[in-house]
C-alpha cells in the first residue's frame, strides 16, 4: 500500500482517527484610527493579557513535560517584552494612524521574514515563536477564545500544518496518541516535547493537511516517518501488530530498570542520561540511569534576559548533585555559539558560526563568564559525584589554557576557605578531528573523554548537519567517523583514561554493538532511551563484539556498514 514520507521525529505506533487542527481566521483590517493612544493602550493591555496567559501555560508544562520544555513560553513572554518590537508598532501607530491589529502584523511580520530568511535551521524555527505570540495577541485583541488541543474529547491523531509550543505544552497524552506536522524537524519545540512526552510523531510531511479531513483513519511509525492514509484491513493489521511488538518491548525494557548494564561476558557498562536542567532529573532517576553524562549548561543562560549569577548556577548544580546521590553528574562548560545564541550577548555575525567563537573559544575570550561558572561548579562538587569537561577543543593549547584558568580558580575558593572536591574528575569533549588525531597526547592530561558524534559527524564529514541539501551526507556509519572512535577509545584506554558518548549514536541500536566491542566505558543519551540500551547490552559480549567492531572498521562506505549491521546474525536488534 502506498505511503507518505515524513521525518520521523518521535518513536512510537499510532493507529487512529484525524483531529484536523485548522487555526481559526482572524481577519485583519487596515483601518486609519483617530485616536493613537487609545490604540496604544489597547496593544498595552493585549500584552498584559498575553503574557498572563503565557505564565499559566508555563507553569502547566512545567508540571507535565519539565523546565527545559517549559521555557520556551518564557522565550515568549521575552518577545512580548521586546523594546524594538513595542516601540515599532508604537511608532506605526502614532505616524501611520493604524489600527493596532495592522501595526502589530507588519511588524512582526518583518521579524519572521528576517528569522525565515536565515541560513541557521535552528534560528528558522524561532520565527514560529514569534507567528504564535503574534497570534496570540490578535486571538485577545479580536475577543477569540484560545483554540486549544486540551478541548479534544476523543484520542485522536493531531494533524496540523505546523503545531506551536502552546499547543504541544497543553496535550494531553491520553488524548493525542500520536500527531502529524506539514512544517517542523527534529529540532523543533513540538518535536521535543513529543520525545518528552513519548508520543509518535512525524512532521515535514507537506500537504497532509489537505489530504485528510476529521475522521479519517491514519497509520503511522514515528521512527520511520512513513504515514498510511485509509490503510486497508492488511496494513491496520500490521501496524496493530508492529504496535503489540513496540508495547511489549516497551514492557520487556521497563523489567530492566533494577538491573544493571552487564555484557554476557560479565563486564559492566554505564548508562547515563543528558540533561539541559534541575527538572530533567526526576527522568533519569525514573529510569534508574547510572548517572548523568552530559549536563547542557548552556540552557541555564538561555531564554533569560542576562548572565546566570554564580549562585544561581550553584543551586542548579548543587540541586543536581544532590538529586543523583552517589552517582556521576558531568557538567559541561557552557557551549554557547554555532546554533546556540544569546538574546542579551551581542555575538559577531559570522559566515560560519559553527566554525567560529564557541564553547571553549567563548570561554577563553569571556574569562570573567568562564570563571563565575568554574566557581560554581566547584562549589557544588562538595555535594556530590560531580565531574566537569571542556566542549569543542581542538587544540591542545586550548586544554592548558582551560585548566590554568580552573587552577587559578581553586586556588581563590582555598584562600577564600570554599569548599570544594580537590579530586574532582576533568575531562574533554572529544568532538573535533584535531582532537581525535591527538587523542594520545590529549589523554595524558585528562581524566576522561566524552565524544560528542554530533558534532564529531559535522566536522569529520564536512557536513551541515542542520542543511537538508547535505544531510543525507551526515551518517554515524562513515567510516572515517567510526575510525575516530576507535582511535579516541584506545588512545584514552593507554592511559587508564575512560570513555563515554553522549551524541544520539549512544542510543542508536545497530551502533551500541559495535560501540561495545569498541571498548567504550559510558553511553549517555536522552531518558527515554536508557532502559532499550540496557538491554542491548545484556544481549552481547565485548569479546565477539569485538570481531565485529574490526569488521565493520574495514568497509569503505557507510551503506556497506549499516548493511552488515543489520544483517549480522551476532547483533541481536528488538
Amino acid at each position: 500500500m502506498d505511503f507518505l514520507k515524513g521525518v520521523g521525529v518521535s518513536p512510537g505506533i499510532a493507529i487512529g482517527r484525524v483531529f484536523l487542527k485548522e487555526d481559526i481566521a482572524i481577519e485583519i483590517k487596515n483601518e486609519t484610527i483617530q485616536n493613537p493612544e487609545e490604540e496604544i493602550k489597547r496593544f498595552k493591555d493585549a500584552i498584559e493579557k498575553s503574557k498572563q496567559q503565557l505564565q499559566e501555560l508555563y507553569e502547566y508544562a512545567l508540571k507535565k513535560v519539565g523546565k527545559h520544555e517549559a521555557q520556551v513560553f518564557t522565550a515568549h513572554t521575552m518577545i512580548l517584552e521586546d523594546e524594538e518590537l513595542i516601540e515599532k508598532v508604537n511608532e506605526k501607530i502614532r505616524t501611520e494612524f493604524k489600527n493596532v491589529e495592522w501595526a502589530l502584523k507588519e511588524v512582526t511580520d518583518e521579524f519572521i521574514k528576517l528569522f525565515e530568511e536565515m541560513d541557521n535551521e535552528y534560528l528558522k524555527e524561532r520565527a514560529l515563536d514569534i507567528r504564535d505570540v503574534t497570534l496570540r495577541m490578535l486571538r485577545n485583541l479580536s475577543g477569540i477564545e484560545d483554540h486549544s488541543l486540551v478541548l479534544l474529547k476523543e484520542p485522536a491523531v493531531v494533524v496540523a500544518k505546523d503545531l506551536t509550543p502552546s499547543d504541544t505544552a497543553q496535550m494531553d497524552k491520553d488524548k493525542v496518541i500520536g500527531f502529524i506536522t506539514e512544517e517542523g524537524g527534529k529540532t523543533s519545540h513540538s518535536a521535543i516535547i513529543a520525545r518528552s512526552l513519548e508520543i509518535p510523531a512525524v512532521a515535514g510531511l507537506s500537504g497532509i493537511t489537505s489530504q485528510v479531513k476529521h475522521g479519517d483513519m491514519v497509520a503511522f511509525d514515528g521512527s520511520e516517518g512513513k504515514v498510511y492514509i485509509h490503510p486497508d484491513e492488511k496494513t491496520i493489521k500490521h501496524f496493530k501488530e508492529k504496535k503489540e511488538r513496540y508495547e511489549q518491548r516497551i514492557q520487556l525494557f521497563e523489567q530492566l530498570k533494577n538491573s544493571e548494564a552487564i555484557t554476557k561476558d560479565n563486564i559492566r557498562l554505564e548508562v547515563a542520561c543528558n540533561i539541559g536542567s534541575p527538572a530533567d532529573v526526576d527522568r533519569v532517576i525514573e529510569k534508574n540511569a547510572d548517572g548523568i553524562g552530559l549536563f547542557r549548561s548552556e540552557f541555564l543562560y538561555m531564554n533569560r534576559n542576562d548572565f546566570p549569577s554564580e549562585e544561581e548556577q550553584f543551586d542548579a548544580y548543587k540541586t543536581v548533585a544532590q538529586k543523583m546521590k552517589e552517582k556521576p553528574v558531568v557538567i559541561r562548560t557552557f557551549d554557547i555559539g554555532g546554533d546556540k545564541e544569546l538574546s542579551y550577548l551581542d555575538f559577531p555575525k559570522e559566515m560560519n558560526p559553527f566554525l567560529g567563537c564557541r564553547a571553549i573559544r567563548f570561554c577563553l575570550e569571556r574569562i570573567d563568564l568562564f570563571k563565575t561558572q568554574l566557581r560554581a561548579i566547584l562549589r557544588a562538587s562538595a555535594f556530590g559525584n560531580i565531574k566537569m569537561m571542556f566542549p569543542m577543543i581542538s587544540i591542545f593549547d586550548e586544554l592548558v589554557q582551560a585548566k590554568q584558568i580552573l587552577e587559578e580558580v581553586k586556588e581563590s575558593l582555598r584562600n577564600e576557605g570554599i569548599a570544594f572536591n580537590e579530586k574532582m574528575e576533568v575531562g574533554m569533549m572529544m568532538e573535533t578531528p584535531s582532537a581525535a588525531l591527538l587523542a594520545d597526547l590529549f589523554a595524558k592530561h585528562v581524566d576522561f573523554f566524552s565524544i560528542g558524534t554530533n558534532d564529531l559527524i559535522q566536522y569529520t564529514l564536512a557536513v551541515d548537519r542542520l542543511n537538508p541539501h547535505v544531510s543525507h551526507l551526515y551518517s554515524p556509519y562513515n567510516p572515517s567517523v567510526l575510525r575516530s572512535i576507535k582511535n579516541i577509545i584506545d588512545a584514552a584506554h593507554k592511559e587508564n583514561v575512560w570513555v563515554g558518548m553522549c551524541g544520539e549514536a549512544a542510543s542508536d541500536p545497530k551502533l551500541v554493538p559495535v560501540l561495545i566491542g569498541m571498548g567504550l566505558d559510558e553511553f549517555s543519551m536522552n531518558p527515554a532511551s536508557v532502559l532499550e540500551v540496557k538491554w542491548m547490552i545484556r544481549q552481547h559480549s565485548r569479546e565477539e563484539m569485538k570481531a565485529v567492531a574490526e569488521q565493520v572498521l574495514k568497509f569503505a562506505t557507510a551503506d556497506e556498514i549499516e548493511r552488515f549491521l543489520e544483517s549480522n546474525d551476532n547483533i541481536h536488534l528488538f
